[in-house]
């Protein structure tokens, strides 16, 4: 199951390099790239929350968990953000894609058994 919930998130983050590059050039971020990232980004999360959950998951798994779940409520403000109609803050993008990068090579590492 971490396998299928890494290639979710390697999807999902690709669809955050559309988002990203998006809102660096100031325009708003296209709403069906943004809604298949999020709908991505919560299966994936849903697949570990289960790992996490059935006790299967080393120490990474959860800390993997923990920083998907930091990223998802940056998402969420995100968001919130792009429903005003306003281009999100440049700062909030590159912390919200940090944090989700940093928790996907965390859980790669777990995966990986590196």
């Amino acid at each position: 199951m971490l396998i299928y919930a890494l290639c979710i998130f390697a999807v999902a983050a690709l669809g955050g390099l559309v988002l990203a590059s998006s809102v660096l050039r100031g325009r708003l971020a296209p709403w069906a790239i943004s809604l298949l990232h999020a709908l991505l980004g919560a299966t994936g999360l849903a697949l570990l929350v289960v790992v996490v959950l059935q006790g299967e998951a080393a120490g990474r798994v959860t800390a993997a968990l923990g920083l998907l779940v930091l990223a998802a409520l940056g998402g969420f403000y995100l968001a919130s953000i792009h429903l005003q109609k306003k281009v999100a803050p440049k700062g909030v993008v590159l912390i919200h894609a940090g944090v989700a990068v940093t928790g996907f090579l965390t859980l790669l590492s777990a995966v990986l058994g590196i």
